[in-house]
């Protein structure tokens, strides 16, 4: 892990983290298709209508918001990594537009829930989250080192990325959540597997940032065709 993260990467969270990411990471395809198929939205559901933000606790207002530019964050850094590095790798590129689709689709639940959106400026590297301001402004920087630093920066991303995704998880009960967390889990795992290819055509071996190497182990060896 990179000297200095450690104050951005322990965030607080209210489980035990190891065993669920292991079902959650190598599974959570399967649960969002379970959650949406046990109660999606169908027609005069009451579903379907739009909830106000007070039915929502004080941590998944929270985490909904903090998951709207943690995504922005993520999107921004590639976007500004491929700045440096596109002309030697598109995956930069190719996920940072991915990541426009995540903030999206957790804009799209800030607007369904009635929650205020955090993003009130939508430039590059802007954030109204200070802790997430600190982090970028310190990816950035490691990132544009060199073209493994940047990829490397993807990695941790991705894998911070998961762990908050799976806290977040843990905290709501809210099905239209659930489904949309758990289909960004798949895309982190995703591009956690993209970045750590790029990696290993540098005849380099990628080593856990944030998660445990176990979980990593498992991401990697998993040949399941995750759609983002």
């Amino acid at each position: 892990m990179y000297p200095g993260f450690n104050h951005y990467l322990t965030r607080e969270v209210t489980m035990n983290a190891n065993p669920f990411i292991t079902a959650a990471v190598i599974g959570s395809m399967f649960f969002a298709t379970a959650s949406f198929a046990a109660g999606g939205p169908r027609s005069g559901d009451q579903s379907t209508k739009k909830v106000e933000a007070e039915d929502l606790t004080t941590i998944e207002v929270s985490d909904l918001q903090f998951m709207r530019e943690e995504e922005k964050l993520a999107r921004d850094v590639y976007l500004t990594m491929d700045q440096y590095w596109g002309t030697q790798t598109q995956v930069f590129a190719q996920i940072a537009l991915s990541e426009e689709t995540h903030t999206s689709t957790v804009n799209y639940l800030l607007e369904k829930f009635g929650v205020e959106d955090p993003v009130v400026n939508d430039t590059i590297g802007v954030f109204t989250n200070d802790e997430l301001q600190a982090l970028y402004n310190e990816l950035v920087a490691k990132g544009k080192n060199s073209l493994i630093d940047g990829l490397l920066v993807g990695g941790l991303i991705e894998e911070k990325d998961m762990r908050d995704i799976l806290a977040a998880i843990n905290s709501t009960d809210e099905r239209a959540i659930i489904l949309a967390y758990s289909n960004l889990l798949d895309g982190s795992k995703s591009h956690l597997k993209a970045f750590v290819s790029v990696i290993e055509a540098q005849g380099l071996t990628y080593e856990a940032q944030v998660l445990d190497a176990e979980e990593i182990e498992l991401i990697l060896d998993d040949e399941s065709q995750v759609e983002d």
